[in-house]
């Protein structure tokens, strides 16, 4: 038996074992907690530099005497960390109507049933207006009114339900992951090996051995059966118990009865000599069970990686200047940034808050967030927003927002609430999730009761029998079976996809929404256009060009990399301007060389930029300030841009274009290809506003972009698609990835998608079918434990190779 010990944090007495399962890091010592709630709140107050309120608290804090009673709500005393406007501005953002928004990372979820309850007990506080959780990733977002509730308040509500509530961190979420990962494949590992081991013993209990050896068998069987149900089925009951406490149902209540109950039943077979025992069968249970939330879990770690979260953009350090001495500058933390500081950015330094320039000159790489390829100049009183970079000069701004106020929070909100708009099938679902699971525990209890009262032996086998019958394992294998099998078929043609809903919305797709840069076209500058002004080669021409861009970090400078330099000395970049040297023939003259806007390069008159068909900028290369060349730099076309198009109107889905670019590109580039819808300038909030117009007018939007300007209407969007050079965030969080390069395979994936439908409905119309037929013949007695368990396999695996069909399509 363990021995007794203390929680570190809050003195309650615990055991030794359950004090090391939540132990924690504390001083560089391990520090036993009595529950997960101790050890989520020791880690916050760590992780906010707060560690010394161990070593010089006075008392243990007292325990809340609050019960559900939402007049009397109060967490433990060190939970009100959480309501310190420090910690707020992790995760805590007053929106336009004055409500607070917070993003919770919640644990212990298996189910719909889980997301509802949560959501439900949330959002019936007075305080809150809205709580909606998002199943794929786990985490809940809170409108409520801060003068009228505490953070602290809101946490313990969760807690009190039996689940784990933090705020949203990217290392903590990455961490949490990973641990979460290795106990999956344990409990996975631990499972798959008992129910062999006990396979290969149960065989010849099947085909029959002497009575002497039976005995043993069984209890072989018992003993190798025995950590499949203490240590991998754990998580099912555990869920169970909080669910019964919380008297709310969910599937782990009736999956951990029929593992519980065959488990006993078979000990009292083999200890009675009774006639049968069903050891194999609680294992592969099991093992089918964890297999299908450890894969759920690998797609949502997948969306979740916190390497691809919107705020790793943001550095980790800043320098901040003396408001009063300029001279004088502090390295610091970007969480001890506040409103009004006054911070200097170094050239190729990231942004690490909003604010506006008061000092400098200076282009910013905003691409990350627009998409587009040419920096932007900055100058004093223009706006900056974290996550850019400047490239060139040293600024000085003034902060103006940080933390969940920032543009990039703002842009990662509305990604997330995008994404928790839920389909009305998934509203549904979380409807009747709780009433199915107690049909289930009704029709059970009622035919044992019925076998009882007709005096058969064989009662409870009857009643486990119908548990097994109604585990509706094939109805859950009817779509993602078709939807793996298409999605696997899809991804060899250069075709990811990321979601399992997309081949089913697919179909019902009316309009599909193009960004501009980097998804109709390449996104990367090249030299368009060349027309030379004297008689030197265009070569050497465009050699001095690449000479005087060679050891620039300015994103023109891309354009020249893959040309033959030459020898050019003397470099010297002017921000906003272009760039000058001197150039050393190969007769050994020398010539000043300047390249960039024409007023910069020459100042002698020069007549009027050149016509052409393609659009882009206009650079003049001058020599001795004589006029050289022009050289238009401009973003080619992807070459199957027009042919998806044409695709896509032969199948009478509409076509439009949302740019953030202002210029007349985005109108050139409509034309060119035939698309009649097109719309320029717009920022995230714009897209998104445009594409809800859109779907309130009853239309399925499919929207295809590349930049984390893209990411709010790539979430709110029924379909979404990354181009294969996307940035990470956008990759993350579209359902679908061009890895080919490719447009035109999006046509590809809507022809297979059409075929995925009619699988799916083929498989359901099955499974519907088998349950149907097999639950009124188990009730009636036909159907003993272990036929109820082959049938039910066999009702899979005819789903499954229905849906392998799906796995053989033609690439175009």
């Amino acid at each position: 038996m363990s021995n007794p010990c203390h929680c570190f944090h809050c003195g309650e007495e615990t055991t030794e074992t359950e004090g090391k399962r939540w132990a924690t890091q504390v001083d560089g010592e391990l520090r036993l907690m009595c529950c997960p709630g101790c050890k989520a709140v020791a880690e916050t107050i760590v992780a906010s530099g707060l560690k010394d309120y161990y070593r010089h608290r006075t008392e243990l804090p007292e325990l809340s005497p609050a019960e559900l009673d939402d007049s009397e709500l109060s967490a433990r005393e060190s939970l009100t960390l959480y309501d310190s406007e420090a910690m707020q501005r992790r995760f805590v953002a007053i929106a336009a109507d004055g409500l607070a928004e917070a993003t919770l990372v919640i644990d212990g979820i298996s189910c719909a049933a889980c997301a509802w309850l949560i959501e439900h007990r949330v959002a019936a506080l007075p305080a809150v207006e809205e709580a909606v959780l998002n199943l794929s990733n786990h985490r809940l977002v809170i409108r409520w009114h801060k003068d009228q509730l505490a953070v602290s308040s809101l946490i313990e509500v969760i807690y009190r339900l039996g689940y784990r509530a933090s705020p949203f961190s990217a290392t903590s979420a990455e961490q949490q992951r990973t641990a979460e990962g290795k106990t999956a494949i344990r409990r996975l590992a631990v499972a798959g090996i008992g129910a062999m081991q006990v396979m290969m013993i149960a065989i010849p209990l099947y085909v029959g051995m002497a009575e002497q050896y039976e005995f043993f068998m069984r209890m072989a069987s018992m003993v190798l059966a025995l950590p499949v149900v203490l240590y991998s089925a754990r998580p099912f009951f555990d869920a169970a118990v909080r669910d019964l406490r919380t008297r709310h149902l969910t599937m782990d209540v009736p999956v951990s009865l029929a593992i519980i109950l065959a488990y006993c039943a078979s000990i009292w077979s083999t200890l009675n000599q009774g006639k049968e025992v069903y050891f194999d069968s609680v294992c592969m249970f099991t093992f089918f069970l964890l297999l299908g939330r450890f894969l759920e879990m690998r797609a949502r770690h997948r969306m979740g990686k916190s390497g691809n979260n919107l705020l790793t953009l943001l550095p980790n350090v800043a320098i901040r200047l003396d408001p009063d001495d300029r001279q004088q500058q502090q390295v610091i933390a970007a969480e001890d940034i506040t409103v009004g500081d006054l911070l200097l950015i170094k050239p190729g330094q990231a942004i690490p808050a909003d604010g506006v320039v008061t000092e400098g000159y200076s282009p910013v790489d905003e691409a990350a967030l627009t998409g587009e390829y040419l920096p932007v100049s900055k100058k004093p009183g223009d706006k900056l927003i974290g996550g850019t970079v400047n490239v060139e000069s040293p600024l000085t701004m003034k902060v103006t927002a940080t933390g969940a106020e920032a543009q990039l929070s703002t842009i990662m909100r509305l990604m997330d609430r995008a994404q928790q708009e839920k389909p009305a099938v998934a509203l549904l679902a979380d409807r009747i999730a709780s009433h199915f699971v107690t049909a289930v525990l009704v029709i059970a209890a009622s035919v044992f009761g019925y076998w009882s009262l007709m005096g058969d032996d064989h009662a409870f086998f009857i009643a486990l029998s119908v548990l097994v019958v109604t585990c509706p394992c094939a109805l859950s294998l009817a779509t993602p079976t078709a939807l793996t099998a298409a999605t696997g078929a899809l991804r060899d043609a250069g075709v990811l996809i990321s979601k399992g809903h997309v081949l089913e919305t697919l179909p019902q797709i009316d309009r599909v929404v193009f960004d501009k840069t980097g998804t109709l076209t390449a996104g990367k500058l090249n030299i368009d256009q060349v027309i030379p002004l004297n008689e030197l080669p265009q070569e050497t021409l465009l050699g001095i060009a690449a000479g005087l861009e060679k050891s620039s970090s300015h994103p023109i400078a891309r354009a020249f990399r893959r040309l033959r330099a030459q020898e050019v000395s003397n470099i010297e970049q002017v921000t906003g301007m272009g760039i000058r040297g001197l150039w050393h023939s190969a007769d050994g003259s020398q010539y000043r060389a300047v390249l960039g806007r024409p007023d910069f390069a020459c100042s002698q008159p020069i007549a009027m930029l050149p016509q052409s068909s393609q659009q882009g900028q206009w650079l003049l290369l001058s020599l001795d300030d004589q006029a050289a060349c022009w050289i238009l730099l401009g973003d080619s076309l992807r070459k199957t841009a027009p042919d998806l198009i044409t695709g896509l109107q032969q199948l009478g889905i509409k076509t439009s274009l949302l740019t953030g670019d202002p210029s007349d590109a985005g109108q050139q580039l409509a034309q060119q290809l035939g698309i009649d819808d097109y719309r320029s300038g717009l920022s995230p909030q714009d897209k998104l506003e445009q594409l809800k117009q859109w779907q309130q007018a009853g239309e399925h939007v499919l929207m295809m972009g590349d930049g984390i300007n893209d990411v709010p209407v790539l979430a709110g969007a029924e379909i979404s698609i990354a181009v294969s050079e996307a940035t990470d965030l956008a990759k993350t969080n579209a359902d679908m990835l061009l890895t080919s390069g490719r447009l035109d395979a999006l046509l590809l994936a809507l022809l297979t998608a059409r075929k995925t439908r009619m699988i799916i409905k083929e498989n359901i119309g099955w499974a519907l079918g088998y349950n149907l037929i097999a639950l009124p013949v188990a009730a009636a007695g036909y159907v003993p434990p272990w036929a109820a368990a082959i049938g039910m396999s066999f009702s899979s695996l005819l789903v499954v190779s229905n849906a392998l069909r799906l796995s053989r399509i033609q690439k175009q």
